[in-house]
């Protein structure tokens, strides 16, 4: 009946949904990310999986930034602060941390409203004190598409220990003018492979498929005892 009735194409699509229903917990996360107070903006797009952990999210923001994970870390979920408690809560009258592997991005519950979306805050080096702004919203699951992984991005992370976001503007002045009194040390420091402008999203998904393998569902740093 369908055949004499529509072309084949809708006959395929509506035999489809009749075989995979409606499934409202059938959808992914897209995340938006940028390092707060860096201009021009440092940016990555990426699709995870609602069964990622935060501990597992860690490690792919990370592999995604290009990070080396040499400081302490958190998220902040609302009121709730979500992490390592073993590496930053030594006071005990501070905020409590939940453990990170405990939470998974299936927990969170997405407003309703017309585009739903949830806004994250991961702080990267307490010392440098590198805020990620991260917006998250469902989006559809592709068939045949591994995830996690990175869709796009813009320019290379700030280098590590560089003093924040006001002492990565005082880099970038002297690294990009030949002039500066601290160009050549500015440019030795970071390496003849660093470039501000440069991301690439293969070596990206790369990075965050290795991150994932090696973290084993939990952070590196605990299997490293």
């Amino acid at each position: 009946m369908f055949g004499r009735l529509l072309p084949p194409s809708a006959v395929k699509c509506i035999i489809l949904i009749m075989l995979k229903p409606y499934d409202p917990y059938a959808f992914i996360i897209r995340l938006e990310a940028e390092i707060v107070g860096v201009h021009p903006p440092v940016t990555r797009t990426l699709e995870l999986p609602r069964d990622l952990n935060f501990a597992q999210l860690h490690e792919v923001l990370q592999a995604a930034f290009g990070w080396t994970d040499s400081h302490l870390h958190q998220f902040h979920v609302g009121g709730l602060t979500i992490g390592a408690p073993e590496a930053i809560e030594d006071d005990i009258y501070g905020p409590r941390i939940f453990e990170a592997t405990e939470v998974r991005l299936k927990d969170l519950t997405f407003p309703y409203e017309a585009d739903p979306a949830l806004t994250v805050t991961y702080q990267y080096d307490f010392g440098d004190n590198w805020q990620h702004s991260l917006v998250l919203r469902r989006a559809e699951i592709e068939d045949g598409v591994k995830y996690p992984r990175c869709i796009a991005g813009a320019r290379a992370c700030p280098p590590e220990d560089v003093g924040g976001h006001s002492g990565y503007a005082d880099f970038l002045e002297a690294w990009l003018d030949p002039g500066h009194d601290d160009h050549g040390d500015n440019r030795q420091w970071a390496g003849k492979k660093f470039d501000p402008e440069r991301f690439d999203l293969e070596a990206t998904n790369k990075a965050i498929a290795k991150g994932i393998r090696l973290s084993r569902g939990d952070y590196r740093h605990r299997h490293a005892r």
